[in-house]
Formats: structure tokens, sequence, C-alpha cells
């Protein structure tokens, strides 16, 4: 794929701040067009990555490839208060992060100058 292909399609992709290099890195060798915007969101509040991909016609499925290769989910442990106890004792529970999610928008009109 090259930047010269007409941009179809933008793929914003919400993914965790530890895969960001990786991803990054494999976009650059589709030589697909990102744009990255540092975000914070989900229940667990912490830092994530936002990029914006142009898709170029037929490049949609190796991004998708490439992304779900490159960021991957993980299990974090989150301590919450056990309801009912005497004491504030926090108990670690397993929380599935990470990944990515992606949501593709056409585009009507593509300009690069």
């Amino acid at each position: 794929m090259t930047n010269s292909n007409k941009i179809l399609a933008i793929m914003t992709a919400v993914i965790q701040e530890q895969d960001e290099d990786i991803a990054m890195r494999s976009l650059e060798e589709l030589q697909v067009p990102v744009i990255h915007l540092a975000s914070t969101g989900g229940f667990l509040g912490r830092r994530n990555a936002t990029l914006l991909i142009g898709l170029p016609e037929g490049g949609e499925e190796k991004v998708l490839e490439t992304l779900q290769t490159s960021c991957r989910q993980r299990i974090e442990y989150l301590a919450i208060p056990l309801e009912g106890s005497p004491l504030p004792m926090p108990t670690p529970v397993p929380i599935t992060v990470g990944g990515a999610t992606m949501f593709i928008l056409p585009v009507e009109r593509f300009e690069e100058f």
C-alpha cells in the first residue's frame, strides 16, 4: 500500500499505551497514513492511544490484521474493597484490558496539500 492510493475510509483505533510503539511501527511498514492522539478512557481511566488511520482501497483487512497482531489483551488486577467487611481490606479482582477498539468511517472528501 502506498500513500498515493485514494483514501476511502478512516479507521479510528483506540489501543493501550503499551501497544502504541509496535502498532505504529507495524502500520508504518504498511505505508498507511496514521495520526496519533493521546487519550484517556475506559472505566479504569488508563492512558490510551487513539490512532486515525487512512484506509486506501483494499487496505482494510491488512490494517485489521496488523492491529490484531500488535495489540494484545492483558489481565490486570484491580483492588476492590470487600463488601460487608468491617475492615477496608481490598481484594484483587482480575480484569481483562487491552486489545483494540476500532471504528471505520467512510471518507467523502480527501485533500492533501
